[in-house]
C-alpha cells in the first residue's frame, strides 16, 4: 500500500510540475512520426525485404516506447542530478563515437554506425550532441571562470574530438549541425564578433582543403555541390525525385498511400520523409507541420525569459538551435535549397538513433522547463 502511494505521489508530482504544453506537443509530434512511418514504409516492407508490411512501423513504435521511458525519465529527475548524470552519458556515447572507425558498420561508404550484442544498429553521434550541448553550456556560463576566451577556448577543445571523429567518418552533415549549434553557444555567451567570425572562416576553409586535399574520402561533397549548382551533372536522382514529388502533391496531396516518391527513393521514410508527406497530404500539411515545430520553439523561449541560471538557459538554447538547424537542413535539402546531407527531421523521420537523441533533448527541455 505505501509503495502505491509513493508512486501515486511521484507521478502527481511530475505531472503537476511539468509543461503540459511543451508535453502534449512533443507526444503529438512523435504520434504523428509514427503515422507517417506507417504510411511511408509498409510498401518497402513487403515489396524489397519479402516481409511483414508493418516492419518498420513496429520498428517505430519499439523506439518510441523507448523515448518516452528516456523523456519521462530525464524530465522527471532533479536537475542539478540530470547534470550529473549528462558526463558520465557524455563520456560513454563519445567511447561509443571513437568506437565507429573500429568496429564500425560500413553503408554507402561511411561508417556512422554500430553493432554490438546488446545493442542494435545505431548512430553514437545522436546520442552524443544532447550531452554535448550540457556540458558546453556549462563551460560557457562557469560563474568560476570569467574569462570568456577561456571559456571559448575550452568548449572548442570539447567540440574538437568530436569533429575530427565525424569527418573521419565522414559525416559532414553532422559536423556542421554541431559547428553551427556550438557556434549559437559561443554567440549567445558574449564572444567577441570578430572571434567568432575567424571561427566560422575555420570551418569553411577546413572543409574546402578536405574536399580538395582528400578527393578519395571526401570528394562526395563536391559531386553533390556539382549536382546542386548543376542539376543537369547527373549525380541528383534523389534529388530531382523529391523536387517532383512536391510539385505533384501540390497543396493538397495526392491522398494517402498515393505517393511513388517512397518506391523510388531508398531513404525516403528518413532523410526525404518531407517531401513523402508533402506528396500524400500536401504543401498545406508541410505548413501546419512547420506551425508546430515554431510553436513548440515558441514555448520554450518564452520560459527561457523566465529563468535565471545562465546555464540553464544555454541547455535550452542549445537543444531547441540543434532541433532548429536540423529541421532546416532536411527541409533545404528537400527542396533542393542545400545539397544532400542525409539529416533526418527531429521527432517526424523514421529512424532509432535519431527519435532517442530527440527525446533526450525533449527531456531535457521538460526538465528545464518545470515549475
Amino acid at each position: 500500500m505505501d509503495y502505491n502511494n509513493s508512486i501515486n505521489k511521484n507521478f502527481y508530482n511530475f505531472w503537476k510540475n511539468i509543461n503540459k504544453t511543451l508535453f502534449f506537443l512533443i507526444f503529438f509530434l512523435f504520434l504523428l512520426g509514427l503515422f507517417f512511418s506507417l504510411v511511408s514504409t509498409s510498401l518497402i516492407a513487403s515489396d524489397k525485404l519479402d516481409t511483414n508490411s508493418y516492419y518498420f512501423f513496429y520498428r517505430h513504435l519499439f523506439y518510441i516506447i523507448i523515448a518516452f521511458f528516456i523523456l519521462i525519465t530525464f524530465s522527471s529527475i532533479d536537475t542539478k542530478s540530470l547534470i550529473k548524470l549528462s558526463y558520465f552519458l557524455f563520456v560513454l556515447s563519445l567511447f561509443f563515437l571513437i568506437l565507429v572507425p573500429i568496429i564500425g558498420v560500413e553503408v554507402k561508404g561511411s561508417k556512422r554506425w554500430i553493432d554490438l550484442p546488446f545493442l542494435p544498429r545505431f548512430q553514437p553521434i545522436e546520442i552524443v550532441k544532447p550531452f554535448f550541448i550540457i556540458l558546453a553550456s556549462i563551460i560557457l556560463s562557469s560563474e568560476k571562470n570569467r574569462n570568456i576566451y577561456l571559456k571559448f577556448l575550452l568548449s572548442f577543445l570539447l567540440l574538437l574530438p568530436i569533429i575530427l571523429l565525424l569527418i573521419n567518418q565522414p559525416d559532414i552533415g553532422q559536423t556542421l549541425l554541431i559547428f553551427l549549434t556550438w557556434f549559437s553557444l559561443i554567440f549567445i555567451s558574449g564572444v567577441n564578433i570578430i572571434i567568432f567570425s575567424i571561427s566560422f572562416s575555420f570551418l569553411l576553409l577546413s572543409l574546402i582543403l578536405l574536399v580538395f586535399l582528400l578527393p578519395s574520402k571526401f570528394g562526395y561533397i563536391l559531386i553533390r555541390l556539382k549536382a546542386f549548382f548543376d542539376p543537369k551533372s547527373g549525380n541528383n536522382y534523389q534529388s530531382e525525385k523529391c523536387s517532383d514529388a512536391i510539385m505533384n502533391g501540390g497543396f493538397f496531396g495526392k491522398g494517402i498511400g498515393e505517393g511513388d516518391l517512397k518506391n523510388k527513393c531508398p531513404e525516403a521514410h528518413t532523410d526525404y520523409i518531407i517531401s513523402v508527406i508533402s506528396e500524400e497530404f500536401g504543401i498545406l500539411f508541410i505548413i501546419f507541420l512547420m506551425v508546430i515545430l515554431l510553436f513548440f520553439v515558441h514555448q520554450v523561449f518564452q520560459k527561457i525569459n523566465l529563468e535565471q541560471n545562465n546555464s540553464y538557459k544555454l541547455i535550452l538554447i542549445g537543444s531547441v538551435c540543434i532541433m532548429i538547424f536540423q529541421s532546416l537542413i532536411h527541409i533545404g535539402v528537400n527542396i533542393r535549397l542545400f545539397p544532400t546531407t542525409g539529416m533526418t527531421l527531429p521527432f517526424i523521420s523514421y529512424g532509432g538513433s535519431s527519435i532517442v537523441g530527440t527525446s533526450i533533448l525533449a527531456g531535457f527541455i521538460l526538465n528545464l522547463t518545470r515549475r
